[in-house]
């Protein structure tokens, strides 16, 4: 027998849910999701996974990225393992994300941004 044999098929991620941010900004005037409040809105979604003592290992991570070339329908912001895309318009829509997905498990189908949309 050989430690493939026993390994597990998946093994545990480092964090349950990961959502990732875009809060880039394009130099030129094209739109961005900076130009959406994305900064501020990762900046409140931190807070709220914290608030609601959902960070940290084996919990919910949120970080920051560059732009997710998803720009059409920016602001954007996604949450892996699941690879969910969601578009948001204020902190209302950030807390019924962190409350029902990362907190339940529960996708929010609503903000679900769909998935022609593209740059």
């Amino acid at each position: 027998m050989t430690a493939a044999d026993t390994a597990p098929e998946h093994p545990p991620s480092y964090y349950r849910h990961h959502i990732f941010f875009c809060v880039n900004e394009r130099a030129n005037g094209e739109a961005c999701c900076a130009q959406h409040a994305a900064q501020q809105a990762f900046e409140h979604c931190k807070a709220r996974v914290r608030a609601l003592g959902l960070a940290g290992p084996g919990q919910v991570r949120v970080n920051k990225a560059g732009c997710l070339d998803r720009c059409a329908g920016g602001p954007v912001a996604v949450v892996y393992p699941e690879g969910v895309w969601y578009t948001y318009v204020d902190t209302a829509d950030i807390d019924e994300i962190v409350a029902s997905h990362l907190r339940d498990g529960v996708v929010v189908e609503r903000l679900r941004l769909p998935p022609d949309v593209g740059r």
